[in-house]
């Protein structure tokens, strides 16, 4: 662990860990959402496809041919027979084709556009708006190996302070799991089969960023995978786990968890209600992106 203690040596407020666990959960969010984000909005293009046809149906040419009865029958059954075919518009698949991604570079507006209205304020209060797409590949990709990209971390600074139990056995003051809650909240009202059908669909632009950092023509889903794989395999304490106060730092008393991968000590942080929350999350991702 690497937790300053305060002055007091009470209250410990490290920004490093509040960054790096913020970005721990965040790499879930981004996991679950932040692929939603290149989706084009055809919504425009289909009214208007819309709208035309249904301008031509009213159009003063079978009026004329009302007066002589003989040609009034014939015309009129065939034309709503063909109005009956544009009816059949919700296609939005033809409009996705022909919407063209962005390239990496110019993809941040499109991103922070789509991720503002998937997640809302909130959310995005914690998300960096600059280089989205690379900063989440390149987390994941550290994470995927045990260790936490600080340098590339997809969320602001967290300002909430990390606090100890003091007593004959240093622990981790449980309302210090409080401030993980709305991540947790954030992440569990997500669907994941949406989540992982948009990551599917709009895998170019990531697979381009994970080709950046020099993994050539490899896919970056089996990164993904590996780092949901490392979070579920983190284990889960009994109880309070005991620390020892090494100078300015916090360490776990035990070295069994002291010595494992930092990605997974900092899911510990959130305490044990939230992680099994964000576990769960993590299986049903995992289960939509093997269904796959």
């Amino acid at each position: 662990m690497s937790d300053k203690p305060s002055e007091s040596d009470v209250q410990k407020r490290p920004p490093n860990n509040n960054l790096i666990f913020a970005g721990v959960i965040l790499l879930i969010i981004i996991i679950a959402a932040a692929f939603v984000l290149l989706k084009p909005s055809g919504a425009p293009e289909t009214v208007m496809q819309v709208e035309e046809p249904i301008k031509e149906q009213p159009v003063m040419e079978l009026k004329p041919e009302n007066d002589p009865v003989v040609g009034a029958p014939s015309v009129k059954p065939e034309k709503p027979e063909e109005l009956a075919v544009p009816t059949q518009r919700p296609d939005v698949e033809p409009e996705s084709e022909v919407v063209p991604l962005p390239t990496l570079n110019d993809s941040d507006p499109v991103v922070v556009a789509k991720l503002d209205e998937y997640l809302g304020d909130a959310a995005m209060s914690l998300v960096l708006n600059d280089d989205v797409i690379r900063r989440g590949v390149v987390f994941i990709d550290n994470l995927a190996k045990g260790k936490v990209a600080k340098k590339h971390t997809p969320v602001v600074k967290l300002e909430e302070g990390f606090s100890v139990n003091e007593g004959d056995i240093l622990t981790i003051d449980p309302n210090s799991y409080e401030r993980y809650t709305p991540y947790v909240k954030v992440l569990t009202s997500m669907s994941a089969a949406q989540a992982v059908r948009l990551y599917e669909e709009y895998k170019p632009l990531i697979n381009s960023a994970y080709t950046e950092i020099g993994y050539g023509d490899d896919e970056f889903t089996q990164t993904l995978e590996d780092a949901i794989d490392l979070l579920l395999d983190t284990p889960e304490p009994k109880g309070s786990l005991p620390l020892l106060r090494d100078s300015v730092t916090y360490q776990y008393a035990f070295s069994e968890w002291e010595q494992l991968p930092a990605a997974q000590k900092q899911l510990l942080r959130m305490g044990p209600e939230n992680m099994k929350k964000v576990k769960a999350a993590l299986r049903n991702i995992k289960a939509q992106l093997e269904s796959n």
